[in-house]
Parts: C-alpha cells; sequence; structure tokens
C-alpha cells in the first residue's frame, strides 16, 4: 500500500521532489501540492505525468506525509496541522523548528513523527551516536558566496553588505539558536546539526560571507567521548535560489524512500 505525500513549496526544494514523485517512487504517492502563487505552480506542474491538486496549507495534512519546502514565515501554518494529524512531517525548514519546540511536544500528544532530513551536511547518524555519550564540543563553520546570505535578517539588523565585498568577512558568530533566528533561510544546517547532537544553545555555529567560494561549505567539529571527528562538505547551490544547496532536495527523496524501505542504511 502507497503512503501518500503532499508538498508545501514548488521550489528549488520542493519542485523536484514533486517531479520525483510525479516520476514514480515505489511505496510513495503525490496527492497535492500547496503554492503561494497558483499561477506559476499550475505553469510548473503543467508536464507532469499525473498533475496533482493545489491545496490550501491546512489540507496538506491529508496526506500521510507532509514534506515542507516553503518559506519559514509559514512554518507554523503548514507543521501545526500535520502534527496535530498524527502525520509524518518532513521540514526542510529545519531553523524554524528550533524556536517552536512546543511542536515536538504536540507531536509527542498526538503520535506524530517530525523526521528531519539530512539536507545539505553529512556525518548526522555519527553525531546522533556520539551524543548518546558524552559530548564536550560540536561545532559548525559555513563560507557561503554573499549572494547566498544578502538580506538575512541579522545582516540587515547590524548593517552589514556582504555583495562588494573582496575577501572574506565572519558575519556570525554564535549558538545555533541565534543563527536560525539571524539567517533563517541558510542555518538549516546548523539547525538539523543542533537537533541530532547537543541541542541548538551548545552547538557553536561560524558563518562566513566568502566571495572566493563558488559553493556552500560546511565544516563541523565533534569532541566526543566515544570519538572525536572533521567533517566537510561542499554543496552546489541551486541554479534557482543560491540560498538552498542542490543536496537539500535529494536529501528528502532520500528521507522519502527510507520511510517506506524495507532495508535502510543509515538514516
Amino acid at each position: 500500500m502507497n503512503r501518500t505525500v503532499a508538498i508545501a513549496g514548488l521550489g528549488a526544494i520542493g519542485l523536484p521532489v514533486a517531479r520525483a514523485l510525479d516520476e514514480g517512487l515505489p511505496g510513495l504517492r503525490l496527492i497535492g501540492v500547496a503554492s503561494r502563487d497558483p499561477v506559476k505552480a499550475r505553469a510548473k506542474l503543467a508536464d507532469f505525468q499525473s498533475e496533482p491538486p493545489l491545496l490550501d496549507l491546512d489540507e496538506l495534512a491529508e496526506a500521510d506525509i507532509v514534506v515542507e519546502a516553503a518559506p519559514a514565515t509559514v512554518f507554523e501554518k503548514i507543521a501545526l496541522p500535520a502534527l496535530q494529524a498524527g502525520r509524518i512531517f518532513v521540514p526542510a525548514s529545519v531553523g524554524a523548528l528550533l524556536p517552536r519546540m512546543h511542536l515536538a511536544k504536540l507531536a509527542i500528544q498526538t503520535g506524530a513523527r517530525i523526521i528531519i532530513p539530512t539536507g545539505a551536511i553529512l556525518g548526522l547518524d555519527a553525531v546522533r551516536a556520539a551524543a548518546e555519550g558524552p559530548v564536550e564540543s560540536v561545532s559548525i563553520e559555513s563560507r557561503k558566496p554573499p549572494a547566498a546570505l544578502a538580506g538575512a535578517p541579522y545582516l540587515v539588523r547590524q548593517g552589514i553588505e556582504v555583495m562588494d565585498l573582496t575577501e572574506p568577512l565572519l558575519v556570525f558568530e554564535g549558538n545555533a539558536l541565534d543563527a536560525a533566528a539571524g539567517f533563517p533561510a541558510n542555518a538549516n544546517v546548523a539547525a538539523a546539526l543542533a537537533l541530532a547532537g547537543i541541542g541548538p544553545v551548545r552547538t557553536k555555529v561560524r558563518i562566513w560571507a566568502d566571495p572566493g567560494v563558488t559553493r556552500n561549505i560546511h565544516t563541523i567539529h565533534v569532541e566526543a567521548d566515544a570519538a572525536r571527528f572533521s567533517m566537510t562538505v561542499e554543496n552546489v547551490p541551486s541554479a534557482e535560489n543560491p540560498k538552498t544547496g542542490r543536496l537539500a532536495g535529494l536529501s528528502i527523496l532520500a528521507c522519502l524512500r527510507g520511510l517506506v524501505s524495507t532495508l535502510r542504511a543509515g538514516s
């Protein structure tokens, strides 16, 4: 029996996921999408084999699995109905979850599940395993092209201009909770790391605007009793949205496959 899927957002993440489901993923069936611009959405869906209906945000909860790939400003409007209905909720805007942990408590009450895809990083399985024992520190340093950071609320509040940089600039240093608030489109990696490991307050974050890079580069360091490890990943930005890496949508597809797979390696 197929599990049904509904998707909020048809941008750089949501559209490729919807297209893959339309082309066929065993055990999964796309039953609807939501978009803030129905006209553009219809144009994007025109070449689908089976064009899914456009739904209101609260109607997405009719599906077994609700995928959030929308602006963080509507996160709770997508998450709340899904969790109230006891669905599986797969968020792309992981940073939006950090200040809304009441949603995790709601999931406990209703039997819903919140499953965070690995997104733009690697090694969350190792971080989660290490966190079963004592962990001294977890940190992440992100280097992004200036265009990927431009307009972030933190930069606007601080009056930091990044588009004319000629050398790397450290634009943020703090914890994952503050990073998620200041960079809602850029701190999903740090948020996922924090939730897999020692929490958003103890997870340290440094963000660089670097005109010398063309990829979103994330380096993670973990010091734990069980292991010490470092990881670096260089993600190719999406052509549609430089704030999003191509790997983000693929990680959601891998997550969805894992929900219906009889054999799975890691998360």
